[in-house]
C-alpha cells in the first residue's frame, strides 16, 4: 500500500507521455483556430467526464477568453432525454446550440457512450471540428471515428483516464494563456 501513489504517479506520467506533444499542439491549434473563426468550443461528457467538461469550459471562457459551453443543466438533460431518448439528447442539444465554426470536444473513458457517439456523427455531418479523448479499448467507437483529432489513453482504469483527460485540458488552457500570439 505504501507504493500506491508512487506507482500511480508513474502510470499517469507514462500514459501522458504516450500521447506526445504533437497531438497536444494540434489540439491547441484547433482551439485557437476556432476562436479566430468566431466559433465556440463545446465540450461534453458523462459522469466524471461531465464534471471535467464543466471545469474546462468555465476556465477556457474566463481565463483564456475563448467562448465555451457544456451541457450539464439537469433540466436540459432530463427534458431532451425524455423527449428524444438518452442516446439522442446530446445530438439534439448540438442541433440547437452549435454552429459550423464550432469545435466539439467529446470526453469518454469507454469511447462507446451512444449519446456521445450520436453527437459525434451529427457534428461531422454538420461540419463541426471534433476532438475525442477516450481510453479503455483502442477500437472504441469514438477513437475509430475519423475526427480532426483523437486522443486515446492506453488504460482501462477510469480514474487514470479521467485524470489524464483533465490534465490535458487544463494544461491546454495554460498553454493558450501563455501564447500571446492568438
Amino acid at each position: 500500500m505504501k507504493n500506491f501513489f508512487k506507482k500511480r504517479h508513474s502510470e499517469i506520467i507514462k500514459h501522458f507521455n504516450e500521447i506526445g506533444v504533437n497531438k497536444l499542439y494540434q489540439f491547441k491549434d484547433l482551439i485557437i483556430k476556432t476562436k479566430k473563426l468566431g466559433g465556440k468550443v463545446i465540450i461534453c461528457g458523462n459522469g466524471g467526464s461531465s464534471a471535467t467538461a464543466s471545469h474546462f469550459s468555465v476556465d477556457l471562457s474566463l481565463n483564456a477568453k475563448i467562448k465555451s459551453i457544456n451541457f450539464n443543466e439537469s433540466d436540459m438533460i432530463t427534458c431532451f432525454a425524455n423527449d428524444f431518448g438518452y442516446k439522442n439528447w446530446l445530438k439534439k442539444a448540438l442541433e440547437i446550440y452549435s454552429d459550423p465554426k464550432d469545435l466539439l470536444i467529446l470526453l469518454s473513458c469507454s469511447g462507446n457512450s451512444m449519446n456521445l457517439v450520436n453527437a459525434n456523427l451529427f457534428a461531422k455531418k454538420s461540419g463541426l471540428k471534433v476532438v475525442t479523448l477516450t481510453g479503455c479499448k483502442k477500437k472504441n467507437k469514438l477513437n475509430n471515428s475519423r475526427n480532426d483529432l483523437n486522443i486515446w489513453i492506453n488504460s482501462s482504469k477510469y480514474n487514470v483516464i479521467e485524470i489524464i483527460h483533465h490534465a490535458i485540458l487544463l494544461n491546454l488552457i495554460d498553454s493558450i494563456i501563455e501564447d500571446k500570439n492568438f
